[in-house]
């Protein structure tokens, strides 16, 4: 969330939403980004922090796409990855501990950003080679139903969920950190007889995977609005 100012809150009748943090790593990633922020120089603010989180973003998909000629790429976006969680996670505590929040701008700003920054990351897998251009557009798309889903509870339920079965943006950083290092060394694995990508394996897992936490809080969240909103009597 980008930094704000300090002499204006939300407008007028807003209601900023709860967030929901159940990860894994929430216990000691929460308290290692406040340290980060006491301890970050004042020139720094969270804009430059959203932006750092942006251009990481988009030049580890840079780096994807390189790797169709070098694959010694692939390793460089490790560290891509990394910079993308410094930014991506730290933007947001900097402005809570400093007390410079404005929750629109910050929500609409950091979200927006990542919804880019996720599609020059897939658009470079796809035309890497190590994962089809198909299967990255699909990874794409249920990403991105999965945010409307996330952003339209948020508007309707109060409550921002940051991470689903027990897994954030962060458990997926390192899951994809890790499967960089196994690329490296083997992009194509056997499966029953046949030769497949590993990415193209690993994507479909996320697809389904996103697929399922999709419907269930599609379903959830619908349920739980019909019972705060029964239909009146005729």
């Amino acid at each position: 969330m980008p930094e704000q100012s300090s002499q204006a809150t939300a407008a007028p009748g807003f209601r900023d939403a709860s967030r929901q943090q159940t990860s894994l790593l929430a216990p000691f990633e929460k308290p290692l980004l406040i340290r980060m922020a006491k301890a970050t120089p004042a020139w720094i603010n969270s804009d430059h922090l959203t932006l750092l989180g942006f251009v990481s973003m988009c030049l580890a998909g840079l780096c994807y796409w390189l790797a169709h000629w070098s694959r010694g790429a692939l390793l460089l976006v490790i560290p891509c990855l990394a910079l993308n969680w410094l930014g991506d996670s730290l933007d947001g505590t900097l402005a809570r501990v400093r007390n410079r929040l404005r929750p629109r701008y910050g929500f609409y700003v950091d979200h927006i950003t990542d919804a880019f920054g996720t599609l020059f990351l897939l658009a470079g897998l796809g035309f890497s080679g190590y994962m089809s251009l198909a299967v990255a557009t699909c990874l794409l798309i249920v990403y991105l139903l999965l945010s409307i889903q996330s952003y339209l509870a948020t508007h309707v339920l109060g409550t921002f969920q940051l991470s689903y079965w027990k897994l954030s943006p962060t458990e997926l950083r390192l899951l994809l950190m890790a499967g960089n290092v196994a690329l490296f060394y083997r992009p194509v694995v056997s499966l029953f007889g046949r030769h497949f990508l590993l990415f193209d394996v690993g994507g479909v897992i996320g697809i389904l995977g996103m697929s399922l936490m999709l419907i269930t809080s599609a379903i959830r969240n619908t349920r739980a609005l019909y019972r705060a909103e029964r239909p009146p009597p005729a």
